[in-house]
């Protein structure tokens, strides 16, 4: 599109993303021109300004203007001044789902409306957000992330003006109930996966790659042979990123380096699928499933492994900030979990040698 050039016309993209026009005129105030460069009425405005005369008022007889939460979630995920673009790849891709599936039952809600006098009246109200929250009542997670993901939508459009208030304020949420979250992987269920899956398979590998580091799959899947120095597994993980964390040095356990020798592999990953191709997170989460499931291991999977790592270590005697120089954990309250448990095993065990008389 040709841009309309005009004497004294100065016309930008404000912060909020809206089209501004002013008629500036060395040495006078600058006056606002209304509508878009060329229409009538701002022609009209120009004119007045051109000719020294009052800039004739906006017509009021034009309807309403509404806004629907389509237009808003399309601002927000697309729109120059979004801070969604800010957002990891897992967070985004999670967000657009949760959206998609939300603008499907409420795209053509209107968020709120503006009269002709420029006065904005929210439609979408408190009360509304607190049904459509309510609805997800029966599936807490699910719950919680709607309501996360569309309070940061309408935080970030009521801060630019995009909508008069923020409706998500106030909203409660069904609280979830603690869990002790995947399941750790007992010694057991270990040496049942091993007899199904001897060394030198795929499935071996990547049981022994997460059992012996403690990585999250997200990380286990970028790990090759370039990460390995002097016997020494040097990597950076992604998502404690920019922390003194991230930073792993781990020596690489003996059974991890016996298994990886005899396992063939010519790429840059140690993980790859039948097709040559690195694993995604998701892809080798679904491959453990279905390798489990081979297995006779029905509730654990790959996250469990990270835990069993940190069981093993703490049942060796391992301190929290040793187990976490391992696994990575941004804190040691989790890690101290395993050390607690650790320790009620020990000394349930010399309790009980004490009462037998042992």
């Amino acid at each position: 599109m040709t841009r309309i050039r005009l004497r004294f016309v100065n016309d930008f993209v404000d912060r909020h993303g809206r089209r501004r026009s002013y008629f500036r005129r060395p040495g006078a105030k600058a006056i606002a021109l209304p509508g878009v460069p060329g229409s009538p009425e701002f022609m009209a405005a120009y004119n007045a300004a051109l000719g020294g005369t009052p800039v004739p008022p906006p017509a009021s007889s034009a309807p309403a203007r509404t806004h629907t939460v389509n237009e808003l979630v399309a601002a927000y995920l697309d729109g120059p001044q979004s801070p969604f673009g800010t957002l990891s790849p897992v967070t985004q891709r999670t967000r657009r789902y949760i959206f998609e599936r939300f603008c499907a039952a409420h795209g053509d809600k209107r968020t709120h409306v503006i009269d002709d006098t420029g006065k904005p009246t929210m439609l979408l109200t408190r009360d509304h957000m607190q049904v459509i929250i309510n609805e997800k009542a029966a599936n807490p997670p699910t719950q919680r992330n709607l309501l996360f993901t569309l309070r940061a939508l309408f935080q970030w459009a009521a801060a630019g003006g995009r909508v008069p208030d923020d409706p998500t304020i106030g909203v409660k949420r069904q609280k979830m109930k603690k869990t002790t979250g995947f399941k750790t992987w007992s010694e057991e269920e270990i040496a049942r996966f091993e007899a199904r899956h001897p060394v030198g398979t795929r499935p071996r590998l990547a049981l022994a790659l997460m059992l012996y580091t403690g990585l999250r799959r997200a990380d286990v899947v970028r790990v090759g042979r370039q990460h390995i120095q002097k016997n020494v597994l040097i990597f950076d993980t992604g998502k404690t990123k920019g922390q003194e964390q991230s930073h792993l040095e781990i020596p690489v356990h003996p059974e991890l380096a016996r298994i990886i020798k005899v396992t063939p592999s010519e790429h840059l990953t140690f993980l790859t699928t039948s097709f040559g191709k690195p694993y995604t997170p998701g892809g080798i989460g679904g491959a453990m499933r279905d390798w489990c499931d081979e297995a006779g291991c029905d509730d654990v999977s790959s996250h469990g492994l990270r835990k069993a790592c940190a069981r093993r270590l703490a049942e060796a005697g391992a301190t929290a900030a040793q187990i976490a120089s391992i696994t990575g954990h941004a804190t040691l309250a989790e890690v101290q979990r395993y050390i607690n448990a650790a320790d009620r095993k020990h000394m349930a065990r010399a309790a009980m040698a004490k009462l037998s008389g042992l």
